[in-house]
């Protein structure tokens, strides 16, 4: 267990690791499924995907709490994009905030997320109280916290993970270099396919 700051905290019998630094991997190297950065979903794709609403969305991204990592809203008419890691996040915060983990615990946990390399954040569990979120990196870790009276509920990123892979594999994206939309595997989607011919 380790801790990031003051909303997320680690302790117990593991040693600790120093501060984490961004790897090639988390500042921008392949996802899950091996797109990379170069792909970007919109925001009601977004949405779908983390099981939030287009408002959540927007007032997080306008607060800073989770910001589009591929390209950010440049005013009216622009559309943001957000990476597959950004989407992940997402869901993580909503799943947070559902199980009523303070907004300032919240941000601090998201900085610690984007820090990590993205291996590290498949392998990563996080614990929480209902005040503190703890970042867990292996079974005893968990059990440990568990015996400690201090874990209420647990997130496995790794999860959260496949199931987002899973739902975007199902709906579009967008070629950050051509804005090409890239179509899901959804067969009867007639409409991408059309705007993918005239461009």
């Amino acid at each position: 267990m380790r801790s990031t700051g003051d909303g997320l905290a680690t302790g117990g019998p593991h040693p600790t690791r120093g501060p984490l630094a961004r790897t090639g991997a988390a500042a921008g190297g392949q996802d899950a499924a091996g797109q990379g950065e170069q792909i970007g979903y919109r925001g009601p794709t977004a949405c779908a995907a983390s099981g939030i609403t287009y408002r959540q969305l927007d007032y997080w991204a306008r607060t800073g709490l989770v910001e589009p990592s591929v390209r950010p809203a440049f005013g009216s008419g622009t559309q943001r994009l957000y990476s597959f890691r950004d989407v992940v996040v997402l869901k993580i915060v909503k799943r947070l905030l559902d199980t009523g983990v303070s907004l300032q615990n919240i941000r601090t946990a998201v900085q610690h997320l984007r820090s990590v390399g993205q291996g590290e954040l498949a392998r990563m569990t996080l614990m929480s109280d209902g005040a503190t979120v703890y970042e867990c990196t292996s079974p005893d870790e968990v059990v440990d916290l568990l015996q400690g009276g201090q874990g209420v509920f647990g997130i496995a990123v790794g999860v959260v993970w496949r199931d987002v892979e899973s739902s975007l594999s199902q709906m579009h994206g967008e070629r950050v270099d051509t804005g090409e939309t890239l179509v899901g595997h959804n067969p009867s989607d007639e409409l991408a396919r059309r705007r993918n011919r005239a461009v």
